[in-house]
């Protein structure tokens, strides 16, 4: 698949996966599918009941619909890629799918963290201003909120895709991963990509900075309205409404952070473990953190583990009276 020139057209990409641990295929190979099983089921009833109970019909449980559709989105974007190359050492991957799988990761992710700032404005409202939190949270406004997460992250996709596939691909074409991550592709280009690398650091400010920022201070508003609550039910009634969606931003965050902050070792012999240890950070952020978005929810969210058990004994009752 190596290229012979410069001016030859890309076939396509060499995925290495975990080829140099193959012990390690098989034992991921079942833990992966069995997160990814537990991601769709938990996300799709999620989705479902938030639908169908009209009583979650509301910006509380709109944004986690998203955030659970999204989810699975994610996953179902680079878990079969990443399933397929345990079971095919050094996968091959077109050049076109490389850059789709490239574009739906890159847009969930991106959409994501748009919508967990809407998320913690939506709790800093339901706590700090309970009484103007219907009118300003209503309908009109919190579903082009979400429309908007949607629009934002596919908007800079289109323009870091077609920047990140723009540069030839010379000498070798394999990328060391699961899938084709977008600065794993940028390695082997063999021109100036300093416009991608000013083109993604920007988008790294404007899609992580800005809502981490903004998450940070409507928590610490958040906090300070909780803490001045007089009853210590009231106070922990509040932080049970928020602690879901800090939760997960604490999650979310927390990997991205750690995948990307983390220092590069000097050391030549650590390479090897180094490229390892990134590796599982990132199936940790790509299939664990989707997998516990629905469990963080539903476990600590009443009304939502309330739904749940009146849709399975609805399902339940309806398969009794078939066989009746």
């Amino acid at each position: 698949m190596a290229r012979s020139n410069q001016t030859s057209p890309l076939v396509g990409f060499i995925l290495l996966g975990l080829s140099a641990h193959p012990r390690l295929e098989k034992m991921f190979f079942v833990l992966i599918l069995s997160m990814y099983l537990v991601t769709l089921l938990g996300n799709g009833v999620l989705i479902l009941v938030t639908i169908l109970d009209s009583r979650l019909h509301k910006p509380t449980y709109f944004f986690p619909r998203n955030l659970s559709f999204l989810d699975i989105c994610y996953t179902t974007s680079s878990v079969p890629l990443i399933l397929d190359s345990f079971l095919t050492p050094r996968k091959t991957i077109p050049f076109s799918a490389c850059a789709v799988q490239m574009s739906l990761s890159f847009a969930t992710g991106a959409t994501e963290c748009v919508l967990l700032g809407m998320m913690a404005f939506d709790c800093h409202m339901a706590i700090c201003n309970p009484l103007r939190s219907p009118e300003v949270m209503s309908k009109a406004a919190y579903v082009p909120m979400a429309a908007s997460s949607w629009a934002a992250g596919s908007t800079t996709v289109m323009m870091q895709t077609s920047l990140a596939m723009q540069p030839p691909f010379c000498g070798d074409n394999v990328i060391n991963h699961f899938t084709c991550e977008i600065l794993a592709v940028l390695k082997l280009a063999c021109a100036d990509i300093s416009i991608n690398v000013t083109s993604l650091r920007i988008t790294i400010i404007i899609f992580l900075g800005i809502p981490v920022l903004f998450i940070f201070f409507s928590y610490v508003f958040i906090v300070a309205t909780i803490l001045r609550i007089p009853s210590a039910e009231g106070r922990k009634k509040a932080f049970s409404t928020c602690s879901a969606p800090l939760t997960v931003v604490i999650i979310f965050y927390g990997t991205i952070v750690f995948m990307y902050a983390k220092p590069k070792s000097k050391d030549p012999l650590g390479t090897d473990k180094q490229d390892l240890s990134g590796k599982l950070i990132c199936l940790s952020y790509g299939v664990v953190t989707p997998m516990l978005n629905p469990i963080i929810y539903s476990l600590r969210n009443k009304d939502v583990k309330a739904s749940v058990k009146n849709f399975v004994c609805q399902k339940h009752l309806s398969n009794v009276a078939l066989y009746i």
